[in-house]
């Protein structure tokens, strides 16, 4: 069986807006290729333990990074990236 973490990052899927929320989120400029590169590397690099299905979404939180991603678990699409306070 296929975990939600390599389900997560095989399906990941962005909106156009969901690029700007999360440069204004974390207060940023990046390219949409960056943002999923930064995405990206978070996800494969946070422990399975961290990825949390509550309701319809999934929180993906990384402590290294300070940051929790928000992830629908139906369309596997971003919804929002947080800061986190250590």
């Amino acid at each position: 069986m296929i975990s939600p973490k390599q389900k997560i990052i095989e399906n990941l899927c962005y909106t156009d807006l969901v690029y700007k929320r999360i440069n204004k989120k974390l207060a940023t400029d990046l390219s949409n290729v960056q943002i999923e590169s930064f995405i990206d590397e978070i996800l494969k690099t946070t422990n399975e333990k961290f990825y949390i299905k509550t309701g319809k979404n999934y929180y993906v939180t990384n402590t290294g990074r300070n940051v929790r991603i928000t992830i629908n678990s139906n369309t596997f699409r971003v919804i929002t990236v947080d800061r986190t306070t250590k």
